[in-house]
């Protein structure tokens, strides 16, 4: 089976046709149970260089997203996160509350794009930017996986923090994605206030 790397082909042609801030995004936490959903901008010069291992963040281990985290946050012209948190994503559904992340990750960067790459979600009404959604960008566009690699590195590090407050959940280890001990852990003690009430696992909880 081929690999596929991601490269900088399409954010190299926006450069040439004069497109100076081109922006990759993407969001982890959709499908979690419980936490916010957190969606990540960058935006690299055109003279970067690309990052070696790169690639979508879910087929990384937590060590390497941890180092390649520094290396493209340390490298990239500009990066910006947003945070939408359990209670927004109840009132207005995941979907709303993914494009308001990625919202507020845009507007977070030093400088507004001139255009955007965004993993599979259309954005209209939520950027002030032209853009273009790619089904699997986080595979085969490089600034759209390393967003995905610094929204799962910021997400991952918010449920660890949370765990200390609601040990009994192991959030540090499934980061509110619907695993057997998560379900455990809620059929014991029922939903706490970090769970989304909307979803219908945790709702029959209730």
């Amino acid at each position: 089976m081929k690999k596929i790397i991601p490269s900088l082909d399409y954010e190299s042609e926006l450069w040439q046709n004069g497109e100076k801030i081109v922006a990759g995004i993407d969001e982890v936490g959709r499908g979690a149970w419980a936490g916010p959903v957190v969606a990540a901008a960058v935006v690299f010069k055109p003279d970067h260089k690309q990052i070696d291992l790169v690639k979508d963040s879910k087929m990384l281990t937590p060590s390497q997203r941890a180092r390649l985290n520094e290396q493209i946050q340390s490298s990239c012209k500009s990066y910006g996160i947003g945070v939408v948190d359990n209670v927004m994503i109840d009132q207005v559904n995941i979907g709303t509350a993914t494009k308001l992340a990625m919202q507020k990750a845009i507007e977070s960067l030093e400088n507004y794009p001139d255009y955007i790459l965004v993993d599979a979600m259309e954005l209209d009404g939520y950027c002030n930017c032209r853009y273009q959604a790619v089904i699997k960008g986080d595979q085969i566009i490089y600034s759209i996986s390393c967003a995905s690699i610094v929204a799962k590195v910021a997400r991952d590090n918010m449920m660890s923090k949370l765990d200390k407050k609601y040990e009994q959940y192991f959030f540090d280890v499934h980061k509110g994605y619907g695993t057997q001990k998560h379900q455990q852990a809620l059929q014991e003690h029922g939903p706490c206030d970090l769970h989304r009430y909307s979803y219908k696992p945790v709702g029959r909880m209730i």
